[in-house]
């Protein structure tokens, strides 16, 4: 049996990210704690995979610790990480792969061919539940509006940076995932 299933998958997937970016990148660490609350309110829609939603929120930017930078698509170097050092389940190792549309990045740096062929996407569901987490989480872990976000992205990486041509080319995808997650979320509370 997995060590995973010995410790809790959410348990052990916070132990995991803190160990690989509290320290060295303490403002991604706030952003992914952000991600994973923001996945825990998701409950009333997910049930049973709420775990698995949240495990893969605090997992989904570990590809941002300097050890794990192999590619530079920080969703390929954690999902990779997950795989073949950790041991992750293997949907877990697709969500993280494929978070906030990350399909478009890897066109960005002629990577696409890599992930398809390592990675399968993932439950389309869970998938826009990730996007939604991590795209309505500013850097410090704060909730805001999936526009302000990606403005924030922007100016963060500056206008020709490859993240922003790839923010740019996903945000139709991005604000759907959000919008169909936030109707979701809504029709769960009424």
């Amino acid at each position: 049996m997995s060590i995973v299933w010995l410790v809790g998958q959410v348990e052990w997937a916070y132990g995991l990210a803190k160990d690989l970016l509290a320290t060295v990148l303490p403002r991604r660490w706030a952003h992914t704690q952000g991600v994973a609350e923001r996945a825990e309110s998701l409950a009333p829609i997910f049930g049973a995979d709420t775990d698995a939603l949240i495990a893969a929120s605090l997992l989904h930017d570990i590809g941002y610790a300097p050890d794990l930078v192999d590619t530079g698509m920080h969703q390929l170097d954690g999902a990779r990480h997950l795989r073949d050092v950790a041991g992750a389940e293997g949907r877990l190792c697709r969500l993280v792969a494929y978070h906030s549309c990350a399909d478009n990045e890897a066109r960005q740096r002629d990577l696409f061919d890599v992930l398809a062929a390592e990675f399968d996407t993932e439950r389309p569901d869970l998938a826009r539940a990730l996007t939604y987490c991590d795209m309505t989480t500013d850097p410090d872990g704060r909730h805001l509006d999936v526009r302000d976000r990606l403005a924030e992205i922007h100016l963060r990486y500056g206008r020709d940076h490859v993240v922003s041509r790839s923010i740019t080319a996903a945000t139709p995808c991005i604000v759907s995932s959000v919008r169909v997650v936030e109707a979701a979320l809504e029709r769960a509370r009424r």
